[in-house]
Order: structure tokens, then sequence, then C-alpha cells
């Protein structure tokens, strides 16, 4: 191997200024997302801990037992070197597969350095919603069929927010695997939750909504298993039951997270009701 290269244990080769910036920047910071810029270009430090994560688990847990909701169970708790893990395991699984995804550049006990993916669907959208209002709420309904194809290849994602995906060429790729929701409930579950996690940002930001929430529920449904159409439909008319209780709190304080709420179940009722 050439003096001025250097093996990254479980990374590619690196030169060594590179290298040595990389694991100067992983032992001297604490941030959990941390960007480094190397010759090659960024790169992205993701550290993971379980400070205060199994506590959120089994308060969630609790809920989605009490209120008889089980698309709302947390993945897995698991200790740093446990997400790590999992973070590579899906990775490979959506490569595998085909799907767009971060490239693993180097992983440690707690910590990841992925590839740069920028811009992410969030910057697009950010940009395009002054500017080209149609162009924002058609790539709205590109993730909406892109997440609906993931379905379909048997995947699911967990959190599928616009901060979590990039295009490239003209598909739809993925960041931010720390949840499994298929661990814990059936595949196709996972995939209607994921389809209503979508709608609660979708339904927001659509500068059409009712048109744009049609589009994007029917480029879903040309790609999705009819499995997760029918789970949808489960889902939606559990939280339906919450919709007055959501409108009444709005009433007096009408939050982004309610706002979201209301808008996309709403929508999704509406829809299955006909």
């Amino acid at each position: 191997m050439p003096n001025d290269v250097v093996d990254i244990k479980n990374g590619p080769s690196l030169p060594s200024e590179d290298a040595a910036t990389l694991l100067a920047a992983l032992v001297s910071d604490a941030r959990r997302v941390q960007a480094v810029t190397l010759s090659c270009g960024t790169v992205w430090i993701k550290r993971h801990g379980d400070k205060g994560r199994r506590a959120i688990v089994a308060v969630q847990n609790a809920v989605a037992r009490v209120f008889r909701l089980p698309f709302m169970r947390p993945s897995p708790a698991e200790t740093a070197e446990g997400m790590v893990q999992r973070d590579l395991r899906r990775i490979a699984k959506y490569s595998h597969a085909g799907v767009p995804t971060a490239a693993v550049i180097y992983s440690s006990g707690s910590a990841i350095v992925l590839s740069d993916i920028a811009p992410t669907v969030q910057q697009q959208l950010r940009s395009l919603r002054n500017d080209d209002p149609a162009a924002h709420d058609a790539l709205l309904v590109f993730c909406a069929g892109e997440l609906g194809r993931l379905h379909g290849a048997g995947l699911c994602h967990g959190r599928p927010y616009p901060r979590d995906m990039f295009i490239r060429g003209d598909r739809l790729g993925f960041i931010d695997f720390e949840e499994e929701p298929e661990a814990v409930m059936p595949m196709e579950t996972a995939q209607a939750r994921d389809l209503w996690l979508l709608f609660l940002q979708l339904s927001e930001r659509a500068t059409e909504r009712r048109k744009t929430q049609d589009r994007a529920y029917a480029a879903w449904a040309a790609a999705a298993p009819r499995a997760a159409i029918a789970e949808l439909r489960e889902i939606t008319r559990s939280m339906g039951r919450f919709l007055w209780l959501a409108r009444l709190i709005g009433r007096f304080h009408m939050g982004r997270d309610l706002r979201q709420f209301i808008l996309a179940t709403t929508y999704l009722t509406t829809m299955f009701n006909g």
C-alpha cells in the first residue's frame, strides 16, 4: 500500500491526510451529527448514544398498549453499538435491493461515517416552494410514488421524512435508518405507517393540498402491496377516533404536529370512507 494511503478499519482506503482529519474529528467532538470536509468532499459523522432512548421506548410502548395502537410500537431499544449495527444492516439491505442510500465510509462501535447526499428532498422543497409551486408539489407526489416502489420491493423505512430523502438519477434515496418497525410489527403494517407518516409532512407542505394529496396517494397505491393498503385503512380508522380531540385542542393551541395530524388523518379518513 502506498505510504500516502491509509486503510481505515471497516471502510475504504483514504489518503493519509484525510484519514488523520477524520480520526481527529471522531475523537475530538461529541456532536451527534457532524460534517467533516476531506479532499474527496464532505462526509458526515453520525454518533449514536442510548441516553434517554430506553425511557422514550418504554413510554411509547405504554401508549401503544393503553390506546390499542399496535402500529405505534417503537423500534426495539438498542445500545449505541446496536444502533450502529442496525444502520449498517439496513443500509446493506437497501443497497442489495437497488435503492440509493449513502455510502459507508467508516464505522466504529458507536459512530458511522457516511458520504454526502446533499441536497436532501427537504432542501429542494424549500427552494421550490416560492419559485415553482407546481414542481414543489410534483416532488411530493414523486416521493409518495417512490415510497410505494420501496414497499413493493418488500422494504419499509420507519421515518420517511423529506430530510431523510434525496434524489439520485431517477430514483429516490433514503438515509437515517434508526427505526426498524418491521421488528415489532408485520411488514404491511410498517409500510402503511410509512405512508401515514409521509402524509403528515406532505399534507401540510402541499401548495394545492387536496389535489396533491389525491395524486400522492394514487402514486403510492399504484406500487404498494395490497396488504399495505388494507393496513392503511385500519390505521386510518384507529387514528380517526382521535380527530375530534385533536380539533378541540386545536381551538386553543394549533401546534405544527397537531395540524399535520389533523390534515393527514382527515384526508385519509375521508378517502377511505368515501
